[in-house]
């Protein structure tokens, strides 16, 4: 009987948590966005996770946050300008100073830009809709203030 306790509490501990840091999808109602903000979870996870890791929540002192951070709440803009051609020099997010190079991934295209940034401006508390290629291609025109 201690065995089979033992082994039960071992897998309650090793088992998937629901915790607020998912990534949920689940509180987008419209389908058309869920369309986008799914094709970008992928996209997002592959292409910046690392980094900013699946969850938005940064690397510590050397990545910046996505998740619950005023620079990234602030543009919308900027945020996909950034994707497509970087960033460097300081930053200051939620009151801390960042200095790391973002670099650029010339490689994504304004849709995948688009379906990463309806992914992220549609989880985690906001409610931006659906971002389309049209407004990315926009924003990639003009520099915006970093």
């Amino acid at each position: 009987m201690k065995k089979y306790l033992i082994i039960l509490l071992f897998a309650a501990a090793c088992s998937p948590k629901n915790s607020q840091k998912e990534n949920t999808l689940s509180q987008i109602e419209d389908p058309e966005v869920m369309k986008y903000a799914v094709e970008g979870k992928t996209i997002y996870e592959n292409h910046c996770g690392n980094c900013h890791q699946n969850d938005g929540t940064g690397l510590g002192k050397l990545i910046p946050p996505l998740r619950d951070s005023d620079y990234f709440q602030k543009s919308i803009h900027r945020t996909a300008w950034i994707m497509k051609h970087g960033q460097e020099g300081e930053i200051i997010v939620n009151g801390q100073s960042y200095n790391h190079p973002m670099p650029a991934s010339p490689q994504l295209s304004p849709l995948e830009i688009s379906q990463i940034s309806t992914y992220l401006y549609n989880i985690w508390g906001m409610k931006e809709g659906k971002i389309t290629s049209k407004q990315v291609e926009k924003y990639l025109e003009e520099r915006p203030e970093l």
